[in-house]
């Protein structure tokens, strides 16, 4: 099996049962903010423009890049499909003119001519754009597991798919927290050392218990070259960065004791025979200068990209749009349709733009002016020319274009709401909808298991993971190890949110 890396998460597999394109990202995304890393516009596509099988794990725009697939891949390949309930992934790549699909089962092998695949489907509301997906690829010798930024819950259903010799994960920040945050110094700073390491400790885990001999750290980071982001770039391994780059964690893999990690630059070229495994690099320079002599190689990748820089910041909408008039249409509908949602915001996000503030009202269930003043659930300080251009071209999950710029002031009372990330994500009455469903056959879930005295749910209230693997008990205290959502065995109540709570009970005396 030959891997030829091509940036982010971006892998060309080439097996003698055929070749897979595997989320291919060239495009800079979110309103701009987002470029490769490091950067991969020396790349041929015509390498790699006519696989077998292409293979897009999501719908987040690092990951499904409509432009390169547009311009550069054949149509006549066959798509290899996530078990989705939605049709959100399969309706985007038709319209790009895929037509040949292959449907997978969620978590089940599948031998398409000889190639082995398996592709495990997350499908609850906080997953990715309403769905992430991870990937097996077998050729009779060798096994890849390719993670991408997909979160399993269950280890059991990976090693039934293995045992693997190559494990590709995410380790940095695919997020705006806390940095985008109106908090003090002291408090963000703290959270950010915080976010740092909780995201290379997870992806340690995975691991760990995934066992693979090659190791490739991959799925981030993103850099940025707009001068207004440039700091969110980790030039000197600062610990307050969410960003840290492939070799911050190979060395902190190193610290742990995992020597199983390998370092890939964009035409990086991995051959695996089992467990064998070697990597040619496109040259010394290209494994060495974006690590380090990172603030250097940024600005020349900052230079060269400042005309297509300036022309998407042109292109952001300069009219002058009813936001109130045209949020309240389209949100208002969309709030009647989601009890649960609502219920479990229990307050007003509000949009301010500068010279006007809108407030959607989880209780009223209308959008209205915002009274400075007024309590809120949630807060952003946003350019309105940004807020237009999600009208005008009526975009369904703001998640996966505003949020995740970085382009914006966030105000945040309270504790994480995911309520309301999830609602931001579903702005269509299909997307509703699904994630209604979701909640409500999620609160119909019992099982329960018994610990140290207590028996508590199963699935862990935040992301669903398996706490009978993930729940460490402490001093009364559940802690799932997978996300560091905490909760108080006594009360239920979550120490992390208030919008979860743990469903436990204290077990008698015996007898």
């Amino acid at each position: 099996m030959r891997l030829t890396f091509l940036g982010h998460v971006g892998f060309h597999v080439e097996t003698e049962h055929g070749s897979v394109l595997c989320d291919p990202w060239f495009t800079p995304a979110y309103f701009g903010s987002w470029f490769p890393f490091p950067r991969n516009d020396d790349l041929d596509p015509a390498d790699f423009a006519a696989p077998d099988f292409l293979y897009v794990s999501h719908l987040h725009r690092d990951h499904f890049d409509p432009e390169f697939l547009a311009r550069h891949v054949r149509k006549d390949v066959r798509v290899l499909l996530p078990d989705f309930p939605t049709p959100f992934l399969e309706r985007e790549l038709r319209d790009l003119g895929f037509r040949h699909f292959v449907r997978t089962r969620n978590g089940e092998r599948h031998d398409v001519d000889g190639l082995e695949v398996a592709i495990m489907a997350m499908t609850a509301p906080a997953d990715g754009p309403l769905g992430d997906s991870a990937i097996v690829i077998g050729d009779g010798r060798t096994r890849l597991f390719d993670q991408n930024d997909a979160r399993p819950g269950d280890p059991a259903a990976v090693h039934a798919l293995g045992p693997f010799d190559a494990h590709v994960v995410q380790f940095s920040g695919a997020i705006w927290y806390p940095i985008v945050y109106d908090l003090p110094h002291p408090q963000r700073a703290r959270l950010a050392r915080e976010k740092r390491a909780n995201q290379m400790a997870r992806a340690r885990r995975y691991i760990e218990w995934v066992k693979a001999p090659n190791v490739f750290p991959c799925a981030g980071p993103p850099c940025f070259l707009d001068e207004a982001l440039f700091a969110y770039n980790d030039l000197h391994g600062d610990p307050e960065n969410i960003f840290p780059d492939q070799t911050v964690f190979l060395d902190e893999l190193a610290r742990a004791g995992i020597d199983t990690g390998r370092l890939v630059v964009p035409g990086s070229v991995v051959e695996l025979d089992g467990e064998r495994c070697t990597v040619t690099h496109p040259s010394p320079d290209a494994a060495r200068r974006p690590f380090a002599e990172k603030e250097a190689y940024l600005r020349e990748y900052q230079r060269d990209w400042a005309g297509w820089l300036a022309s998407e910041v042109a292109s952001w909408s300069h009219g002058r749009r009813d936001l109130l008039g045209e949020l309240a249409a389209w949100f208002e509908p969309l709030v009647a349709r989601a009890p649960i949602t609502s219920a479990g915001i229990a307050g007003a996000v509000v949009i301010d733009v500068g010279d006007e503030a809108i407030a959607v009202d989880f209780v009223e269930g209308r959008v209205r002016p915002w009274r400075p003043g007024e309590p809120y659930v949630y807060k952003v300080d946003v350019d309105r020319r940004l807020v237009e251009s999600l009208v005008e071209r009526h975009v369904e999950d703001w998640v996966n274009s505003l949020f995740l710029s970085c382009r914006f002031v966030a105000h945040r009372p309270g504790p994480f709401n995911e309520y309301v990330m999830t609602f931001f994500k579903a702005l269509s009455e299909e997307r509703i909808d699904y994630v209604e469903a979701c909640h409500r056959e999620a609160r119909a879930a019992d099982e329960w298991f018994e610990r140290d005295g207590w028996r508590i749910e199963r699935w862990c209230p935040h992301r669903q993971a398996d706490l009978t693997r993930f729940g460490e008990i402490d001093g009364g205290v559940l802690t799932c190890s997978l996300h560091h959502w905490r909760f108080d065995l006594a009360t239920g109540r979550c120490l992390t949110s208030d919008d979860r709570r743990l469903r436990c009970e204290r077990l008698g005396p015996p007898g």
